[in-house]
């Protein structure tokens, strides 16, 4: 039997050089991590489901988002849990699996950060401030901060290391007002929730929630509280197994739609 020839072999060569190349992709594509995320920055979303640990008060605005972010991508699936901002931060910190933490303050995120458990710089996407509720009939007759403070007042708050509770903190110092709460919350939705039942005469919420609430409070607006604003924070968990989804979703949260539904919730801009 001859043996081939060596213009045979630099044929076969050459043959098996092109399918190598076509089986990974268009030319210049290495099929790589950096590929990859190339196309997830021209907007590719790959299918899957990713879990995001979120403050209490972005619930609205988040299920909405995450409802029109799987409308545009099919075959991707966002899950949440909702909760004050210290409990997500220390759940992340231990170990619990999330693919996407959004905070209600800097504080909380930094503390993730600081221990290297999110991918990269947290990205800032929102403000919010409180204001005060009160049930539609105001049996307190409250109409400032310092009303708050008054003896017989039911006043509730959110717990000093849950960003609402810091951000209460820092308006009592700032006015000289004491506040003496006859419950500390969680969450912001839980003092919500105790204005609502009628368990509370008055309580300190976001702007955000008083439309969420809808007929169901009275707000009580106070300039006061521009001087604490909380300026919220994103960012990837280093854990997560679906990177790619988790940075797509930060950016629909970070882009022009997530910036619509957050404004018209009543969200500011940071």
């Amino acid at each position: 039997m001859k043996r081939p020839g060596i213009q045979a072999l630099l044929i076969a060569g050459v043959l098996a050089i092109g399918l190598t190349g076509c089986a990974t992709g268009k030319p210049g594509s290495t099929g790589g991590p950096s590929s990859a995320a190339a196309g997830a920055s021209e907007g590719a979303k790959p299918p899957g489901t990713i879990t995001v640990f979120a403050a209490a008060s972005l619930k609205a605005t988040f299920t909405e988002l995450a409802s029109d972010f799987e409308a545009r991508n099919p075959g991707t699936k966002v899950m949440f849990s909702f909760a004050g901002s210290s409990d997500l931060a220390a759940q992340i910190s231990q170990g619990a699996p999330a693919d996407v933490f959004a905070s209600a303050d800097t504080k909380n995120m930094a503390k993730v950060s600081d221990a290297s458990l999110v991918e990269g710089s947290p990205a800032d996407f929102a403000t919010n401030v409180l204001t005060i509720v009160v049930p539609p009939v105001n049996p307190a007759s409250v109409t400032s901060f310092a009303d708050l403070a008054r003896p017989g007042v039911k006043t509730v708050i959110c717990a000093a290391q849950v960003p609402c509770g810091a951000a209460t903190k820092t308006l009592e110092q700032k006015t000289g007002t004491t506040l003496k709460p006859v419950s500390e919350e969680a969450s912001v939705t839980d003092v919500l929730g105790k204005v609502v039942s009628g368990e509370a005469d008055a309580g300190l919420v976001y702007v955000t929630d008083v439309r969420t609430a809808g007929d169901k409070v009275k707000e009580i607006p106070f300039p006061e509280a521009s001087q604490a604003v909380n300026t919220y924070p994103i960012a990837a968990v280093r854990t997560s197994k679906n990177k790619e989804l988790a940075a797509a979703f930060i950016a629909a949260v970070t882009g022009p739609e997530g910036r619509r539904i957050l404004s018209g919730a009543g969200f500011g801009t940071p």
